[in-house]
């Protein structure tokens, strides 16, 4: 059997490397054949009452198995999905994975789910580089969104859908037509469409989609921000705001639909320990909300790695890289704190127990009372997003490009840290920065390929792109 190997990080903090290695050795339990005839496994969670696939913790597992150097494949469950695709556009949001059934419910009895296929196949399509896969899923993208267009907007130009759709569980959004989430995922989808579409130089296509978000974008930010609370709320059916904080409503920097102005509003909420400036950054449901829990209670205040995900990533749209790096650690202290409590001193490496949800003002875990089964125990579907994905992102601050044959190095401030066996495809690369005791500060490379490099040291102010050739080298951050 052949030898799996991870890319392999360095940190000054041992207890993040301890955790992130053994994410990727935890994840391999998740990987379960299923009946049909299929000649594969999928990514779920074997503890789960019933084999099903769910569509949200599957397109969020992509952005941390796409580091896995293809010993996980990221499409696997996108692909099952698009297999589902009905001749309308409609993909389900749950399926039976014995029978291959769609799993419907009262609440949600069109199956819809969370809408934003077109912003995972584009971060796809730039850590492989596969041109091929973009043109084959196009048409499946563009009648997914045309089924989401004609069966869930309203006159007025925004969607209404329900809330059970974005996976809100508890969430006190009561009478909600209009929910902020969807529609501003409905926006981000049409956004990355346009995106894919200029890939494959389908001008019509872009236009069509980038047409139809502005469109969603204007009408978010006419009906859906109030101007006297300064921020983004569902909506009744008669348009009226549901004054209710949640972080669901951060969808929209991801998304781009704020401008300046509202951006830095949203991002002091974040800090507010009135609002969402709890401990362990950051609770599902604000402070300040009479429903607020300080145990998580479900979706009343629970930290949940894909919403942290979700809003450090707007956060680094805005190019607050700063404060993305820093909320991103906070959060993966707090998952160790979770796993290997202080006094303990490291992190167990047999018994670790990662969850799907934490407590928004200690360690540990969420709970909610109704719930015994919350959170679920070692939820690896989306746990990697805080221990793989933000530490290689945000923590370490690396952005890469297959395509574009780029790599991008946000450095916040200087400290000992890198990347090793990185595979860019057939390309191995390393990026580590070290101190020398007589040359200082240098950052070691290494490409098997042609390689563009840039490099920006926040605090420094330094800021260097140049290409790097195959083979090794150094350079010394001082004469950068």
């Amino acid at each position: 059997m052949t030898r799996r190997v991870f890319p392999q990080i360095y940190f000054y903090d041992q207890d993040f490397i301890d955790i992130y290695e053994r994410t990727w050795r935890h994840i391999e339990n998740y990987w379960q054949p299923i009946k049909q005839g299929l000649d594969q496994k999928f990514f779920f969670y074997p503890m789960q009452e019933g084999r099903f696939i769910e569509q949200y913790a599957s397109l969020f597992s992509t952005f941390f198995l796409v580091y896995s150097n293809r010993n996980y494949i990221a499409e696997t469950n996108i692909d099952y999905f698009y297999k589902k695709q009905e001749a309308t556009g409609a993909i389900r949001s749950k399926y039976n994975l014995e029978t291959g059934e769609p799993i419907i419910t009262k609440e949600n009895p069109e199956g819809i789910g969370i809408p934003i296929f077109a912003w995972i196949e584009y971060n796809i399509y730039h850590k492989t580089a596969n041109k091929k896969r973009l043109k084959e899923v196009l048409p499946i993208l563009e009648n997914h969104l045309m089924w989401i267009v004609h069966n869930f907007r309203d006159s007025s130009g925004l969607f209404s859908a329900p809330v059970t759709s974005m996976n809100i569980g508890n969430s006190p959004r009561k009478n909600v037509k209009f929910p902020i989430d969807f529609n501003a995922c409905v926006a981000l989808n049409a956004l990355y469409l346009s995106e894919i579409a200029d890939l494959l130089n389908e001008k019509d296509i872009q236009f069509k989609y980038k047409k139809l978000y502005f469109s969603i974008k204007t009408k978010i930010n006419e009906k859906m921000w109030d101007p006297e609370t300064k921020f983004y709320y569902d909506l009744d059916e008669h348009f009226n705001f549901l004054h209710v904080k949640t972080i669901f409503s951060y969808w929209t920097m991801i998304a781009e639909i704020p401008n300046e102005e509202k951006t830095e509003i949203l991002v002091e909420y974040l800090s507010d320990p009135a609002y969402f400036g709890s401990e362990h950054p950051f609770p599902s449901l604000a402070i300040s909300e009479p429903t607020f829990s300080d145990k998580g209670n479900g979706y009343c205040g629970s930290v949940f790695p894909e919403l942290n995900y979700m809003v450090i990533k707007g956060l680094q749209k805005y190019k607050y890289f700063e404060l993305a790096r820093e909320y991103s650690i906070r959060h993966i202290y707090y998952v160790l704190e979770t796993i290997s409590p202080s006094e303990k001193g490291q992190v167990p490496k047999e018994s670790i127990a990662f969850w799907e949800a934490y407590n928004p003002i200690k360690e540990g875990p969420a709970l909610w009372q109704r719930h015994n089964w919350f959170p679920r125990n070692d939820y690896m579907l989306t746990e990697g997003l805080s221990t793989i994905a933000l530490m290689i992102e945000n923590v370490l601050g690396l952005e890469i490009s297959l395509p574009r044959k780029t790599i991008d190095w946000v450095i916040a401030s200087i400290e000992e840290m890198g990347i090793q066996n990185l595979s860019l495809k057939k390309n191995m690369i390393r990026r580590i920065v070290t101190k020398q005791t007589i040359r200082g500060w240098e950052i070691k490379i290494e490409n098997e390929k042609l390689y563009y490099f840039t490099i920006n040291i926040l605090d420094q102010g330094k800021f260097k792109r140049l290409p790097i050739p195959s083979g090794t080298c150094s350079m010394l951050i001082e004469k950068l």
